[in-house]
């Protein structure tokens, strides 16, 4: 199919601008600082004896979402910057042209840069994250209750990203995508406070407000999803005695996303990478 071919094309080039070995090169720097980290937990006191082991358990696993709200802000940084260039780039340099006189469809080239920067996430993602889980679980003893969850949430947010730019790169210039789609994941965490606010208060206003957002650009109710994921039972349950304050914590999550949201977020995808389709056949090259 042409649209692997284009696919492929993308997961060359990164190989060949060592773009993968870069990336991963620093994920191995930082996931060595983390996971250091993680092992200096043991070491901690109170009135000189060792933490208890559910203390020793909840400093870790908050610690692990930070750590994890991180890696999820390099994904989707990365997601921006990698797919908003994808297409402009090409329709600049008149690479584009040349490809699609072979003939090749608009429709699959588009396709095609979607499946091979998706593919980019998936080995990035699924690799570093493993990795990180495996080194914290290696030096506390602690593994967080939905790990595979977890990986699905924080791939679906840089999928909505990779999504988004590549639409805005049908359009707009590489650089101007890129910030255009991190400025937008960024508003939608902020939304996402919004609402938690706005549920403490019961302000149904403010409330609205931010679940607009999150429907809007999904990113932050898969979000959620992954800080429930990273949190255990006994957490959570501390957290729940909070309140409706706890909501207002942008990270901490007691319940996964409803299947609903999940729903939508998959036809946001779809409905926007056939956005990126239409506006790229609309599209003189």
């Amino acid at each position: 199919m042409p649209s692997l071919v284009v696919a492929r094309e993308i997961l060359r080039e990164a190989s060949r601008r060592k773009l993968l070995f870069a990336l991963v090169a620093l994920t191995l720097v930082v996931i060595a600082l983390t996971v250091w980290g993680f092992s200096r937990i043991a070491d901690l006191r109170t009135g000189g004896q060792p933490l208890p082991p559910v203390q020793q358990t909840a400093i870790t696993s908050q610690l692990l979402i930070l750590v994890m709200f991180m890696f999820s802000q390099a994904v989707m940084l990365s997601s921006a910057f990698v797919a908003a260039p994808a297409i402009s780039a090409e329709v600049e340099s008149g690479i584009s042209l040349a490809l699609l006189a072979r003939p090749i469809a608009r429709a699959e080239y588009v396709l095609g840069k979607w499946l091979g920067l998706v593919a980019l996430l998936a080995g990035y993602g699924i690799g570093a994250g493993v990795v990180e889980l495996l080194a914290v679980r290696a030096v506390t003893g602690y593994a967080p209750p939905h790990p595979i969850e977890f990986l699905a949430f924080v791939l679906g947010e840089g999928a909505v990203i990779i999504t988004l730019a590549l639409a805005l790169s049908t359009r707009l210039a590489g650089i101007v995508g890129g910030v255009v789609a991190v400025i937008a994941s960024g508003i939608a965490w902020i939304g996402g406070i919004v609402e938690g606010v706005g549920t403490a208060f019961a302000n149904d206003t403010i409330t609205h407000v931010g679940t607009a957002t999150k429907l809007i650009l999904p990113t932050d109710g898969l979000w959620r999803g992954a800080v429930w994921s990273l949190e255990p039972a006994a957490v959570i349950a501390g957290f729940a005695n909070a309140g409706p304050a706890a909501a207002g914590n942008p990270f901490f999550a007691a319940t996964p996303p409803p299947s609903a949201y999940l729903v939508w977020s998959v036809a946001w995808i779809a409905g926007v990478l056939a956005l990126a389709v239409w506006s790229f056949r609309a599209r003189e090259v």
